[in-house]
């Protein structure tokens, strides 16, 4: 079975508004989030094997693998959505779509940095609906919770805890602003189908 391999992001580590004792402490959270999807694959497989299928052991860690899985893959896209200095390309086929969905541009910032700045832990996630290509920002509870079906994510902000506390306290509103001014917006851009 191929294992899943961490991911290198320190280069983002300079990038203003994010200290490098956040990132570095952020990095090894992922990283226990690709080493726990590993371990749980590897038990599951070995679970089977061994004709433990049908036990409540098997049955939790199913149901864990997809928080560790989820864990991993979205901090995947939120590291690879920071990084660049670079506006939105207001002639660009993503702001022509946020546009299209929200109105303008200001509407659609509005809406993400009200659903970011939510009480509670989580994600806030710009998704395109697959089958209209309907751009919607959701609240993600939780990695395993909560994913609207059949949507791609499009832009990914972590606001739980560890994404800023160190930087900015409880201060939430002023981790939004550095995380905007740091989104690379032609990797959001790429994800757009």
């Amino acid at each position: 079975m191929m294992a899943y391999t961490a991911k290198d992001y320190s280069g983002l580590v300079g990038m203003p508004g994010f200290s490098e004792t956040l990132l570095k402490n952020h990095f090894t959270l992922y990283q226990g989030y690709v080493a726990n999807t590993n371990k749980a694959l590897d038990a599951l497989a070995q679970m089977l094997k061994d004709g433990k299928g049908g036990t409540p052991e098997f049955a939790e860690l199913k149901r864990r693998v997809g928080w560790e899985f989820n864990g991993m893959r979205l901090h995947e896209y939120y590291f690879e959505n920071l990084g660049s200095k670079e506006a939105l390309n207001v002639e660009g086929k993503l702001d022509q779509k946020i546009v299209a969905d929200f109105g303008s541009y200001e509407a659609w910032e509005k809406d993400f940095k009200a659903t970011g700045a939510m009480r509670g832990i989580g994600w806030a996630v710009l998704y395109q609906d697959t089958t209209n290509g309907r751009l919607i920002n959701f609240w993600i509870n939780e990695h395993d919770v909560g994913h609207p079906a059949g949507c791609l994510p499009i832009l990914i902000m972590d606001v739980f805890e560890h994404a800023f506390m160190i930087d900015y306290g409880l201060k939430r509103a002023d981790y939004i602003e550095a995380f905007f001014k740091n989104i690379d917006w032609k990797a959001v851009e790429a994800r757009l189908k």
